[in-house]
C-alpha cells in the first residue's frame, strides 16, 4: 500500500499546477500568534512545505515528513531548512515528547493519533485540519477512509485543551470549496 501510495503522490506533485501552492494553510495564519517561540515542529504529510516555511519564519526548526519523494525534493529546494524526512507515517517512529508544535492539514490517519499524542511535549499545540463526511455530496469518489464523521476530531481529544474547533465549508464560493474540520489543542501539560 505504501509503495502504491507513494506512487500516487509522486505523480500528483509532478504537476505544474500542484507546484505553484506557496501559502500557508489560512488556518496557520490565523493562530500565528499562539504558535511558539521557538522549539521543534513536526508537519506531518508535508508536501511541498509551504506550511513549515512558515513555521521557519516564526523561529521554529521544523521536520516535515511525506510519502512522496518528489515532493520533499522540491520542498528542500525552496526551504533548505527544513529537515526532511520520506516516510510512510503508518511505520514511522520518534521518540516521547519531542516536538512543541505538531501540525496536519488534509491527511487523515487516524491510527497515528496516539503516536501524535505520544510525540507532542507536555503543553504541545497540534493543529489539525482535515475533510469532513459533507465532501461527499461535492465529491463522492472520495474514500469514505479518508473523511471524518461530524464531530470525530473534537471527541478523538478530548484529553487536550481544545483552544479553537469549527466544522464546516471553507471557501464556499472559491475554487476550492472543501467540507472540513479545523482543531488546535494543546496536550495536558506534565503531571506534578
Amino acid at each position: 500500500m505504501a509503495r502504491s501510495d507513494a506512487i500516487r503522490w509522486d505523480s500528483r506533485y509532478q504537476e505544474a499546477a500542484t507546484c505553484a501552492m506557496s501559502e500557508p494553510r489560512s488556518l496557520l495564519l490565523e493562530v500565528a500568534d499562539w504558535l511558539p517561540q521557538g522549539g521543534l515542529a513536526l508537519d506531518l504529510a508535508m508536501g511541498l512545505g509551504q506550511n513549515a516555511a512558515f513555521l521557519l519564519e516564526k523561529g521554529l526548526k521544523v521536520i516535515g515528513v511525506d510519502i512522496s519523494l518528489i515532493a520533499l525534493k522540491q520542498a528542500k529546494c525552496r526551504f533548505p531548512q527544513i529537515m526532511a524526512v520520506c516516510a510512510d507515517l503508518e511505520f514511522f517512529s520518534l521518540p516521547a515528547n519531542t516536538f512543541d508544535l505538531i501540525i496536519n492539514f488534509y491527511f487523515l490517519q487516524r491510527s497515528i493519533w496516539d503516536l501524535v499524542r505520544k510525540w507532542l511535549k507536555p503543553n504541545g499545540l497540534l493543529i489539525v485540519e482535515t475533510m469532513t463526511i459533507e465532501m461527499k455530496a461535492m465529491k463522492p469518489e472520495i474514500d469514505e477512509r479518508y473523511l471524518l464523521q461530524p464531530g470525530e476530531l473534537k471527541k478523538s481529544f478530548t484529553d487536550f485543551e481544545i483552544l479553537l474547533y469549527r466544522e464546516g465549508w471553507r471557501d464556499p464560493n472559491g475554487n476550492h470549496p472543501r467540507a472540513v474540520a479545523s482543531m488546535v489543542a494543546r496536550k495536558p501539560g506534565a503531571s506534578s
